[in-house]
């Protein structure tokens, strides 16, 4: 789930993993055990992005510490539950790496609920699916103290097998047009060097519109070398607005773009898998995302 308040000065994203794809330790226990329990590598990513208050967690739990049914998923000291109408998560996390409390609510209204899923890779190994493209959220956080209400993206994947096996990179992005709709592109790069291209647009009435792809742009490379790109109808008009992630084989960002004619405020991410991968980045991933099994 990613939002952004009314406002524009505030954003939060909610990640729930079961079998988290960036853990070092679920691939340190498949090398042993490519069939281990992904249960036993579950966790609530929380990133906060509010002036003077940015938080971000991503503390690992063991199969001990979860449960899951087809309306709640627990955490930790953590849940996510759905009650037909809303989804509600309760967040109590620390967040690295000074350890501050990250406490409160999050209420996700769907607009539309849509039963879409579909392959990113060849092999169908892969799969999306947005749940809730467009809704309202209600964030309620006693710490850090943040109160506000936006609009909220809500979308789901899963895989078959690790992310390495299958691809290269990817940038995804997804903007809010007019009319309540929501348009996403999926820009696919798998490792034998096929690209996978999804360019889709989710209507308030329950129907999706296929559209041709804008060309891919460069956007400026991050300071770790990542060359992220963004698909957009005219050069002038691609700005990167605010940076929100920076890291060694990930980037988050929102981008003034153009999408179908309009002017549009886009989500977007690119995700660098050979720089997953490195040895350096799984011995400093551990200080980002630690696991707590008792």
């Amino acid at each position: 789930m990613d939002a952004l308040s009314d406002d524009g000065k505030n954003g939060i994203v909610l990640i729930a993993f079961v079998g988290s794809v960036f853990s070092p330790y679920y691939a340190w226990a498949r090398r042993n055990n490519p069939a281990v329990n992904p249960e036993n590598h579950c966790s609530l990513n929380i990133a906060i992005y509010s002036p003077g208050k940015n938080r971000w967690a991503m503390t690992e739990r063991g199969e001990k510490q979860v449960s899951r049914n087809s309306s709640e998923f627990v955490i930790g000291p953590s849940s996510l539950q759905w009650d037909g109408n809303k989804l509600t998560i309760q967040i109590l996390e620390r967040a690295v790496p000074f350890g501050q409390k990250i406490a409160g609510t999050v209420e996700l209204y769907p607009n539309s609920l849509f039963n879409f899923s579909t392959p990113l890779d060849a092999a169908g190994k892969h799969r999306w699916g947005p749940l809730a493209p467009s809704a309202r959220v209600k964030v309620n956080l006693n710490s850090p103290d943040l109160k506000w209400e936006g609009n909220a993206y809500l979308d789901s994947n899963e895989g078959d097998e690790p992310i390495s096996q299958s691809f290269h990179e990817w940038d995804w992005s997804r903007a809010e047009m007019s009319g309540g709709r929501t348009s996403v592109i999926y820009d696919v790069r798998e490792k034998n060097a096929q690209e996978n291209i999804l360019a889709l647009t989710f209507n308030p009435n329950g129907t999706i519109d296929h559209f041709e792809p804008p060309p891919r742009q460069a956007l400026p490379k991050t300071i770790w070398g990542i060359q992220g790109h963004m698909r957009n109808q005219n050069s002038e008009s691609l700005r990167v607005q605010k940076i929100l992630e920076n890291t060694p084989f990930y980037t988050r960002s929102v981008l003034n773009s153009e999408l179908l004619g309009e002017k549009v405020l886009s989500f977007h991410e690119t995700l660098s898998v050979p720089k997953l991968t490195l040895a350096t980045t799984q011995f400093m991933l551990p200080w980002r995302m630690p696991r707590v099994t008792w």
